[in-house]
């Protein structure tokens, strides 16, 4: 499998200045729990002056939960990059802070992207800022509700509410959406919206461009943080823009190839906490032994990436 992003990816440098960290098979899992050793090992990074930031594909409102939890005050990258929002504080939770970026899917390329959706198998529905909307025939619809945290709008039809354009789309089906529908899903809209996926059943469609790598160089620039002092982590395909654009790129174990492939280390498990593993290994120690950790790191990384070469199977 090609190494993508390798090539250019920036040579990681110390000290690390900025965590962009995923949520949903990075930070938690289904349970939706934040571990004690990760909301230590992050409450240590930042009272070193390390920014902290969630980088997600839920919507603001749904991420703001886990923010308050790990005592964050830098801004919020919701919807794979689309939307850059700042983070209020405490005091005025929870009311949302001030929109720094917002990239929204034209209406046309929005309203192909369910039909096509349908014509695959997957149900669609709309993320626009912070309300998610679903068609009244949608089987899932408490599914959803439960997810994000919040209640949907229910209309007649998706494609004749959507008049403006939309911060995303997303497709959602009953059972693993084959890596096949992602490429044809890409080819189909290239030029016009960056389709990817962002968890095995969420195939998701978003502005021409719009990435999590690009709400991390936002990031980056408002913290005065080079790219290669970040460390971002991350698990699924939305996250393989993001981790090859950083200096400290971590793949999640069991991330599909291109997200190992496009990553310099790999974490360890999520049951063992992984992301609290590299933040207390490259972040909080010292820096001697962060390079020597890292080049550990990425010495075991290679290794996975061989024994794929070698047997692709496995």
């Amino acid at each position: 499998m090609a190494d993508r992003g390798a090539a250019e990816r920036p040579a990681g440098s110390f000290p690390i200045g900025l965590l962009a960290l995923d949520i949903d098979g990075t930070l938690i899992g289904d349970d939706l729990v934040l571990g004690p050793r990760t909301k230590a090992a992050v409450a240590a990074a930042r009272a070193r002056g390390v920014h902290v930031s969630l980088v997600t594909g839920r919507m603001t409102s749904s991420a703001l939960p886990f923010a308050r939890e790990l005592g964050l005050t830098d801004p919020i990258v919701a919807y794979q990059g689309a939307l850059v929002r700042e983070l209020p504080p405490p005091e005025r939770d929870p009311r949302l802070g001030r929109i720094l970026a917002h990239r929204p899917l034209p209406a046309g390329p929005a309203r192909e992207a369910i039909v096509w959706a349908k014509s695959v198998g997957l149900e669609a529905h709309i993320n626009h800022l912070e309300r998610f909307v679903v068609q009244a025939d949608d089987p899932r619809a408490e599914d959803y509700s439960s997810f994000f945290g919040a209640r949907a709008t229910v209309v007649p039809d998706l494609r004749t509410w959507i008049r403006h354009p939309v911060s995303k789309v997303l497709a959602v089906g009953a059972d693993t959406i084959p890596e096949d529908v992602l490429q044809d899903g890409r080819q189909r809209f290239a030029g016009r919206a960056a389709v990817t996926l962002s968890h095995p059943r969420f195939l998701e469609f978003l502005a021409y461009g719009v990435s999590k790598a690009r709400g991390v160089r936002h990031l980056a620039r408002r913290a005065g943080v080079p790219l290669s002092r970040i460390l971002a982590i991350g698990d699924q395909f939305n996250d393989v823009e993001m981790l090859a654009e950083v200096g400290h790129g971590a793949a999640m174990p069991g991330a599909p190839g291109p997200v190992t492939a496009a990553a310099r280390y790999v974490a360890p498990p999520l049951a063992d906490e992984g992301a609290a593993t590299l933040i207390e290994r490259l972040v909080l120690a010292g820096e001697s032994d962060a390079r020597r950790a890292a080049a550990a790191l990425e010495a075991e990384r290679d290794e996975i990436m061989a024994a794929v070469a070698a047997d692709p199977a496995a």
